[in-house]
């Protein structure tokens, strides 16, 4: 052989020897896995898979030979932590890669293929607490009733313990509690565990210092004002998921991420770390829905985030609504709000609106100018309150004439919400109370306008939702030819009563003509039943009252009802709905059908 065949005759021995030791593409065939136990609890044969990682690998098409080893020799581990998490002490696991147990092969050796894996597990008995000891515990908790003694002994009833014990001593203030000590005993013959746990409180510790990084535009000083960490008090969680929730509030931040400093301060302080990252400062939007009655509404929105400096909002909201529609001509609407937070505390924020707008609706017309100033105290993540003083001017003409009138409002509201989801809610309750006294300066007279909404949801299993929806509405002081005509109620539309044409239901006058009334009573049901992953449907049914008294009696005005069904898509962002709606009862032909297009339950 020349020796300009030897580089050749080296590079082939070298591929060769490669692949005998599996540095090339070495075969992949799947392996049959058997993995048998010695327990009939399913709850912990069905752990046991779901830990095995050679189970998840079973499902792959051709896992290499060493895959196979490395995932059987990780599955020791795995495997005694789902026993223990059950409350199984004193297992026996048994993992042959082709009759050889897996614990006895070394790492290194090179496995080209894997035909077969046995695993066998002996549980054993199933081991409860024999002493469950826990302390010391700040005045009034107690341990979880999953860890005391006789009940079973699992990994997660400890773990449960000590996460419960140091959560306690943390909302009494103790922030840096810790687990001290702990010492857990097998006794195998009584199938029992002593556990003892001791926790390590350390000092009380009161709030320090609010250290702020991240900003650039939002001044430090208003972002303090914001956050409103109460310095100097006895440290607590929930305060500390109230300054986040502040400074989520106001928009203007991306990312605000508060941690508790490693050291502790003089006096037993704890200083605060907020790292923030700040949002882009302009946004916009816009949106559209159409209904086969009320024809296509567009929307679109301008927002700055931070306008001075401090987190103050300013935006911008424009509608055009009605366009294509049978209930009227078009209806346009122009406002602006502007919103300073934490402006006589961190839960109070100011707010000044102007609004212009113009309704042409079938029975009346009304050009409407609406300034506003006040404020809204955040009392809780779930409790909102509204107070202002506005001034409104209206120039209308329905089928009391032509009229002009100028009122000072006093609007509030109160507003409870802990919906699980806003634009798709499956359990919780929302409720919505709106007073508005009025005084009048010319062409009306003094009252007051009261609405509520009141919704609740409630999920049976993971696909079926039942959601309803109560309304009221009354208005009380100036008589029917005298209120201002944008303050009476109508009953029918998306709204109120789906399948009867929108404000179809008023109050008839001897002359046929149609005004709103001064009472109003909504009912709203549905059932949604999920049959996908992305999508639902829905049965509904709606009613709605309108009466001449200021009170809704149920029998002095008239009632219509409409019923239907609809579709639900889920966009991630909220459910893309499409409800058709049918006239069932109430004044008219109740003849046709109305098709709602949006985003979001209807209610």
């Amino acid at each position: 052989m020349g020796p300009e065949a030897r580089p050749v005759l080296k590079t082939v021995k070298a591929f060769a020897l490669a692949l005998c030791f599996g540095f090339g593409a070495s075969p992949v065939i799947a392996f049959d896995l058997k993995l048998s136990s010695s327990s009939a609890d399913k709850e912990l044969n069905a752990a046991m898979k779901a830990a095995s990682l050679l189970v998840t690998l079973e499902n792959d098409e051709a896992p290499r030979g060493q895959e196979v080893l490395a995932a059987a020799q990780a599955d020791y581990a795995r495997l005694i932590g789902a026993l223990y998490a059950q409350g199984y002490f004193a297992p026996v696991i048994n993992i042959r890669v082709d009759g050889r147990e897996a614990a006895e092969i070394s790492p290194l050796t090179i496995i080209a293929r894997v035909n077969r894996v046995d695993i066998r597990v002996v549980a054993g008995r199933k081991f409860t607490f024999g002493t469950a000891a826990l302390g010391p515990l700040p005045p009034f908790p107690e341990p979880p009733a999953s860890y005391r003694s006789g009940q079973p002994a699992t990994t997660g009833a400890i773990q449960e313990a000590v996460d419960g014990a140091i959560s306690d001593w943390r909302d009494a203030g103790y922030a840096k509690a810790t687990l001290g000590r702990q010492q857990i005993t097998a006794r195998h013959a009584e199938a029992r565990l002593d556990s003892q746990l001791q926790i390590a409180p350390g000092p009380a510790l009161r709030f320090g210092e609010l250290r702020i990084s991240g900003n650039r535009a939002v001044r430090t000083e208003r972002i303090r004002d914001i956050a409103g960490l109460p310095t100097g008090q006895i440290f607590s969680p929930s305060e500390l998921a109230r300054v986040t929730t502040r400074l989520r509030r106001t928009g203007a931040f991306k990312v605000a991420a508060l941690s508790e400093a490693e050291e502790i301060g003089p006096g037993n302080t704890l200083p605060i770390d907020l790292q923030i990252t700040e949002e882009k400062p302009r946004r916009f939007g816009f949106g559209a829905e159409l209904s086969t009655s009320e024809g296509v509404a567009l929307s679109g929105f301008w927002l700055h985030r931070n306008l001075l400096g401090g987190a103050e909002r300013l935006r911008f909201d424009a509608a055009i609504e009605g366009i294509g529609g049978q209930t009227g001509g078009v209806d346009y609407s122009l406002g602006t709000r502007f919103t300073r937070p934490a402006t006589f505390n961190e839960d109070t924020d100011f707010f000044a609106l102007a609004e212009l707008e113009r309704l042409d609706e079938e029975e009346f017309t009304v050009d409407r100018f609406n300034i506003e100033a006040g404020i809204t105290r955040y009392a809780s993540p779930k409790r909102t309150f509204e107070f202002g003083i506005g001034l409104q001017h209206a120039r209308t003409q329905d089928a009391f004439g032509d009229r002009n009138y100028t009122i000072l409002t006093f609007p509030g509201s109160a507003e409870f919400d802990d919906r699980d989801n806003q634009l798709d809610a499956t359990e919780g309750t929302y409720a919505l109370l709106s007073l508005t006294p009025f005084a009048a300066i010319e062409g009306t007279k003094s009252g007051l306008r009261t609405y509520a909404d009141l919704r609740g949801y409630q999920s049976f299993g993971e696909n079926v939702v039942l959601a309803a929806r109560f309304q009221l509405g009354s208005m009380v002081g100036p008589a029917l030819s005298e209120a201002p005509t944008d303050f009476l109620f109508y009953s029918g539309g998306g709204g109120t009563v789906r399948g009867q044409e929108y404000q179809s239901l008023g109050v008839t006058l001897p002359s046929g003509r149609e005004v709103g009334g001064r009472s109003f009573l909504g009912l709203s049901g549905e059932v949604r039943v999920k049959t996908t992953d992305s999508l639902s449907v829905v049965g509904f049914y709606d009613a709605g009252y309108i009466g001449e008294e200021t009170f809704p009696d149920g029998s002095s005005g008239d009632w219509q009802t409409g019923a239907g069904f609809g579709v639900r898509y889920d966009t991630g962002i909220g459910p893309l709905r499409v409800d058709l709606g049918l006239p069932v009862s109430g004044p008219g032909d109740n003849n046709g059908f109305e098709l709602y297009i949006g985003i979001g339950q209807a209610f």
